[in-house]
């Protein structure tokens, strides 16, 4: 198992401008991190009106990662294929961009999701997503084909309320039927979609070429300063109606003992990235994060 974090971890430090990637990529080599995954929130690597590449931007990142000894090790972008005509054609073509990016990082695998993770929660249904699985499919098989000819695995993520859970995610993933398609298993999002976290781990690991590991206040009652999509730190709202909060790993309710020991009793030993999403000062929650994981990773 390769530890690390990803830059997704302090976002609203690079946007405050209170920390550079540069700075990101420091900070993880003084935790001991022995990957990075780079999320294209705060930062971009091409413009954002042309499309064009910052090659020199690209240069520089993967300098300052190698001077400090962290891999980068996967990249991560959001899409949505539900959509049809001229606008999935363009999608297609934007995700295929990012795999490019993705390979000019020297990165061998990249994330992209398959649906937004904002839809409205009646638009969710077992319906809706038999509806657009085919159409997601065959999408997310072009984006890999695209993938493969540059030497990056592309992966799903169970992510936001649609295309999440151990049995959509494994139709996606049967659907695409790649073998240059996997899964990054987020083992906090399950619960956005009100599935046993430790359960859903063990029933994909087989599956699983990257793993995010998180954690969640979960509350049945309203806690207040609740709202439905915001997960940045605010309390947000399950498929099922849970409260659910970003916490530092290992102080929320997850089960983290449960979820690493089906992680390495299935014999997983590949990418684990922290992905802290809290209220707590960012650069503490992720050190604390990635701790805990190390040490709990030992212990089970």
């Amino acid at each position: 198992m390769k530890l690390g974090i990803s830059s997704y971890c302090l976002d609203r430090l690079m946007e405050s401008g209170e920390m550079t990637l540069g700075d990101v990529i420091e900070f993880a080599a003084r935790q001991g991190a022995e990957c990075l995954e780079l999320v294209p929130f705060a930062f971009r690597f091409d413009d954002v009106e042309t499309g064009k590449t910052d090659a020199a931007a690209i240069a520089k990142v993967r300098r300052q990662a190698r001077d400090a000894g962290v891999r980068l090790c996967n990249y991560s972008v959001l899409a949505d294929f539900c959509r049809e005509g001229e606008e999935l054609e363009k999608e297609i073509a934007r995700v295929c961009h990012e795999v490019d990016i993705a390979a000019e990082l020297g990165l061998s695998k990249m994330r992209h999701d398959v649906s937004g993770f904002r839809r409205p929660q009646n638009t969710n249904t077992q319906a809706d997503f038999d509806r657009w699985l085919p159409v997601m499919a065959e999408a997310a098989a072009r984006v890999c084909d695209h993938g493969k000819a540059r030497g990056v695995m592309t992966l799903i993520e169970n992510h936001g309320f649609f295309a999440n859970g151990s049995d959509r995610v494994d139709r996606v993933l049967r659907a695409v039927n790649r073998e240059n398609y996997g899964l990054l298993l987020d083992t906090g999002n399950v619960v956005c979609v009100d599935e046993d976290a430790p359960a859903a781990a063990k029933a994909l690991a087989s599956r699983t070429k990257m793993v995010h590991l998180k954690d969640f206040y979960i509350r049945t009652r309203d806690p207040g300063d609740s709202t439905q999509f915001d997960c940045a730190g605010s309390w947000f709202r399950s498929r099922g109606g849970k409260y659910l909060r970003g916490a530092i790993l290992g102080q929320g309710d997850l089960d983290v003992y449960a979820v690493l020991g089906a992680l390495k009793g299935s014999g997983y030993d590949g990418d684990v990235a922290i992905e802290f999403e809290g209220l707590e000062e960012a650069r503490y929650a992720t050190a604390v994060s990635l701790s805990n994981a190390r040490r709990i990773w030992d212990e089970v």
